[in-house]
């Protein structure tokens, strides 16, 4: 360490941990920001490669300038997850020993004792969630002066998960308030492995002041990358396999189910025994139909299991057993997760990555991925598995087009190219300005309109976009809705409706939660899943990698009592797919138009490429501006999402019955034809762009967030609109069209 600055500027006895941990020297991110963090002068994030030491580039010298305050101060540590707060323990709480500093979990799991401690001394190391936090300002707003007042750092885990999220701006908005309450302004250190546009991400940090934020981005890839994408055709006509054995006890409408992921936990299984490694199909339905093949391989071939579930509806008991296999080395073992694995719980070095079906997006491919090649001289391997349905009779613009196949092999590209989506940063999330504001008034007591707006809707606040004649309008509408009230003296307070929810334990997540049915057997809880899950007596379903008859449901309790069974089917969870970036549907577009073939597809990924350019060019695609499905049409844009649905608005607007659908919009042709579909969109284009109340006047469904419920419709739009819609590159994209040489 002899060449390194910036050990030299740790506290001596953090010298002293680090050699007789072994480390050979400061990883890239820890020499870059340490002296940026040491002084504790100024807001930093570190985005690097996951394994590439974030946690030490913040708490070493965050941990230096703690111990050399006197008083002792405090780091505030948030994270995303309970689990990842469990493990920050871990980690830290040795250091922490060695210097005197004495480390605090909060979260649900904690008892009162260890917070009350935590309140008493106020100083050291807190790792909490943006929950607890909201709870600890809610419940105790007369202590938060006192527990804050040595506050010298925020540091924000996995920053990435939280833009563009309710729970990011909660985040922004506790920290605010958290500054606004000690009276002065506290450096905010963010931790990311995968955030694309730093500039976006410094601005979610400290909203207006982005360009003060110092970045510390660490470049170095470290292990080589192996690709293989391997691809499946569904047969047209699924018949069961009288090689598999099946017997009588197997129902009807499992001997109906598509025969490709059968053959895909084959490769799985064949290829994954004997090592660590992590499968992520695209939804918890998957999820449990994956882990119950691999399975039932192991126990057909009479071999241990080494395959396990790992989602968000499982019991905590079920997911750390999963995590525990993981980390422990005397057998190897493979989780089948959804993205509850993909931050940073620690649950050690893992072969290989596997993808079924494109991923969310290829942020979240680049996290994923990140998990593997961890350990020297190992390669970080990702193997895909794109699922196609045969070509015959009349098939979708997405079989012929082999859209899955081409999306995986786009976000490849992209990723090898070192590309990932920008940040959402500009959601209003009005539902959470909501939440924030009841909470402010459990704080204090009750608040001023003035002393709320001024507090989350000024210059440089976390929802700086709202008008004061918008906040009016809103508190006018809660009061509507009883959630305030406003006595003599002008101080709003909560109403009957507001009391209920802010007493309630629920009320600190900033995010919906479904309503769910615990799933029991024998007494054990084996989960939960979500009330709109239809169930009845006697109906067999796959639940943490098993099959299970439905005995009986309590309705009341909202418990689902289960007993081990043969057959069934998994369950139908909604969720799985993320929104589709432009940059992704052009790269698709691209490829489509191309004659190269990236070496890492099999022989059937390498023929469904080949089968989707030969009907692109067939069909005149590249020049093409629809395709006639029958009853619609497919614009075909080649836009992202977001671009997609505000030109579907477009249409709505001007009566047609239209919707984004992959790579363009599909339009109910009625009696219209093409040309008039493309007329409207190019006057659209000319006009300025409309009100949000008139563009989606006639839209329906648009409550999205927990307390969306609660916002006047023309806040609701506004809400919406900037998460979900992107009118500017819609009309750009409108603009461009050609003009009909009779015109």
């Amino acid at each position: 360490m002899s060449d390194s600055s910036s050990f030299s500027l740790l506290d001596d006895r953090i010298q002293r941990f680090i050699w007789a941990e072994g480390w050979e020297s400061l990883r890239e991110a820890q020499e870059a920001a340490i002296p940026l963090i040491v002084k504790a002068d100024r807001d930093v994030i570190v985005a690097a490669a996951t394994a590439a030491g974030k946690t030490e580039a913040a708490f070493l010298p965050a941990l230096t300038h703690l111990v050399a305050s006197d008083p002792p101060g405090l780091i505030v540590y948030i994270s995303p997850l309970k689990a990842l707060i469990n493990d920050q323990f871990g980690r830290l709480d040795r250091l922490c020993e060695q210097l005197e500093v004495p480390v605090w979990p909060w979260h649900g799991d904690i008892s009162a004792s260890t917070k009350k401690r935590f309140l008493a001394q106020r100083q050291g190391v807190l790792l909490i969630t943006p929950e607890s936090l909201e709870a600890l300002l809610c419940n105790r707003g007369t202590t938060v002066v006192a527990a804050f007042e040595r506050l010298t750092f925020f540091v924000v885990d996995e920053l990435h998960a939280f833009i563009g999220a309710e729970r990011g701006k909660q985040l922004q908005s506790l920290m605010h308030r958290i500054e606004r309450v000690i009276g002065r302004t506290v450096p905010r250190i963010g931790l990311s492995a995968t955030l694309g546009d730093m500039s976006l991400a410094a601005d979610f940090l400290r909203s207006g002041k982005g360009p003060s934020v110092k970045m510390v981005e660490s470049k170095s890839s470290g292990a080589e990358l192996r690709i293989l994408v391997k691809g499946y055709e569904e047969p047209l006509v699924v018949r069961p396999d009288p090689t598999l054995g099946v017997d009588k006890d197997i129902e009807k409408d499992e001997a109906s189910e598509p025969v490709t992921p059968a053959q895909v936990a084959a490769h799985l299984f064949k290829n994954l025994r004997g090592s660590n490694n992590l499968v992520f199909p695209n939804s918890r339905r998957e999820v449990e139909r994956y882990t119950h093949l691999l399975n039932k391989m192991c126990e057909t071939q009479r071999v241990p299991n080494e395959f396990w579930p790992h989602h968000g509806s499982l019991s905590k008991e079920i997911r750390s057993e999963t995590e525990a296999a993981l980390k422990q080395k005397e057998r190897p073992a493979t989780a089948i997760c959804t993205n509850t694995l993909e931050l940073g719980i620690d649950i050690g070095a893992v072969k290989s990555v596997a993808q079924i079906g494109p991923p969310p997006s290829v942020a979240s491919l680049r996290q994923r991925l990140g998990r593997s090649g961890r350990r020297k001289g190992e390669p970080a391997v990702l193997r895909g598995y794109c699922i196609e349905d045969a070509l015959g009779g009349t098939p979708s613009i997405a079989t012929e087009l082999r859209l899955d196949t081409v999306q995986m092999t786009a976000m490849i590209s992209l990723l090898l190219e070192g590309w990932f989506e920008p940040p959402m940063s500009k959601g209003a999330h009005l539902s959470t300005l909501i939440q924030q504001m009841l909470s402010f008034i459990a704080q204090n007591g009750g608040a001023t309109i003035g002393q709320l707006f001024s507090l989350l809707c000024g210059p440089v606040t976390p929802f700086v976009g709202i008008s004061k004649e918008e906040f009016i309008e809103l508190v006018r509408h809660l009061g509507q809705k009883e959630l305030l009230i406003q006595d003599s003296s002008g101080t709003l307070l909560h109403g009957p409706t507001g009391e209920k929810f802010v007493n309630h334990y629920t009320f600190y997540a900033a995010f919906t939660v479904d309503e769910e049915f615990r799933i029991v057997s024998s007494g054990r809880t084996l989960g939960t899943l979500p009330v709109s899950q239809s169930l009845t007596v006697g109906q067999r379903i796959l639940f943490a990698g098993k099959t299970w008859r439905v005995e009986e449901i309590d309705e009341q309790q909202k418990t689902v009592f289960v007993v081990r069974a043969r057959g069934g089917v998994p369950p139908l969870f909604s969720g799985g797919a993320g929104r589709t970036h432009t940059r992704v549907r052009q790269r698709m577009r691209q490829l489509l138009e191309s004659d190269d073939v990236p070496a890492y597809l099999d022989d059937v990924a390498k023929r469904f490429l080949v089968e989707a350019r030969t009907r692109y060019a067939a069909r005149g695609l590249s020049t093409a501006l629809a395709v006639d499905q029958g009853r619609e049409v497919l614009l075909l844009t080649w836009l992202g999402d977001a671009a997609n649905e505000a030109l579907a608005c477009l249409l709505q607007r001007r009566g047609f019955t239209a919707s984004a659908g992959g790579p363009g919009v599909e339009v109910l042709k009625q009696s219209s034809t093409t040309d008039d579909i493309v007329d409207v969109l190019m006057d659209a284009a000319v006009d300025e762009s409309p009100p949000l109340g008139i563009l989606l006047a006639n839209a329906k469904n648009l409550q999205r967030e927990k307390w969306d419920w609660a916002l006047p419709e023309d806040l609701l739009r506004k809400t919406y609109a900037s998460l979900n819609l992107d009118i500017d590159e819609a009309l750009a994209w409108a603009r461009g069209l050609p003009r009909r040489a009779d015109e």
